[in-house]
């Protein structure tokens, strides 16, 4: 598996990924497109076998000293094989912020699981965050001092 750069080319094929991974909370495909070319957002894609399989989207807003992961997503037939752990740490080498930030649904175990071993602490709940009323938890991973 290989980790690249997402540009505008791969929007239709990361719009399918994010549907097959999020269903409903998936964005639809003008914001991929915003998010594949705003300048300073990071997006890369995980590759194996000629197939994007995986992929994290972040934006380094301006004037701010973290970055934010807007969504980080893996094929369901190709989970647990460590890709989403190898694209979290390749966005957080590439962000060049002191902080990481992100949120991801409450009741999301798998991802929760994944967040924790990584270093991430919850900072916030922020309650009825998604669409479904389901709450939403704002973490963070301090890569150096914030």
């Amino acid at each position: 598996m290989t980790i690249a750069r997402a540009s505008w080319r791969d929007t239709w094929t990361l719009w399918q990924l994010m549907r097959a991974c999020f269903g409903r909370d998936a964005y639809d495909l003008l914001s991929i497109f915003a998010i594949l070319v705003w300048p300073g957002d990071i997006t890369l894609k995980a590759i194996s076998s000629e197939r994007v399989v995986g992929f994290i989207a972040g934006s380094r807003p301006w004037k701010q000293d973290w970055a934010w992961v807007v969504a980080l997503g893996v094929q369901p037939d190709f989970r647990r094989q460590a890709i989403a752990s190898r694209l979290l740490a390749e966005y957080e080498a590439q962000a060049t912020r002191s902080c990481v930030r992100l949120t991801v649904r409450a009741g999301n175990v798998e991802a929760l699981a994944l967040y924790h071993k990584m270093g991430y602490a919850e900072i916030e709940r922020r309650a009825h965050y998604y669409g479904d009323g389901e709450d939403g938890l704002e973490m963070e991973k301090r890569l150096t001092a914030c």
